[in-house]
C-alpha cells in the first residue's frame, strides 16, 4: 500500500491538504493507503445510509459503522498532523552551562 508522501512547499504555493483521487473500495484496498480504504468505505456506507432502498433493520448498524470509520480517519489525520507539525520549530537560546 502507498503511504502519504510529504514534500516541501514551493515559493508562492499554498500549503494544505491537496485533493485526493477518489478511489472505489476495491481500488483503495488494492493500491491505496489505510486512510484511502477508510475514506472509500466511509463514502460507500454513507451512500447506503442515505439510500431509501436500505432496509430499516440495517440502518442502525450502518450508521454506527459510519461513525466508527469517521473516527478512525480522524485518528489517522491527527497523527499525520502531529508528524508534520504546525510549522518550523524555533531555535532555543544557547546555554553553554547546560553542556
Amino acid at each position: 500500500m502507498s503511504e502519504l508522501r510529504l514534500r516541501a512547499v514551493k515559493p508562492g504555493e499554498k500549503s494544505g491538504p491537496r485533493s485526493r483521487k477518489v478511489l472505489s473500495v476495491t481500488q483503495a484496498a488494492a493500491e491505496g493507503s489505510q486512510r484511502d480504504l477508510l475514506v472509500a468505505m466511509r463514502d460507500r456506507v454513507a451512500q447506503d445510509v442515505e439510500s431509501p432502498s436500505t432496509p430499516a433493520r440495517d440502518l442502525a448498524a450502518l450508521t454506527r459503522r459510519l461513525m466508527e470509520i469517521t473516527k478512525e480517519i480522524e485518528v489517522i489525520d491527527a497523527k499525520a498532523a502531529e508528524e508534520v507539525g504546525d510549522g518550523p520549530t524555533p531555535d532555543e537560546a544557547w546555554d553553554a552551562e547546560a553542556v
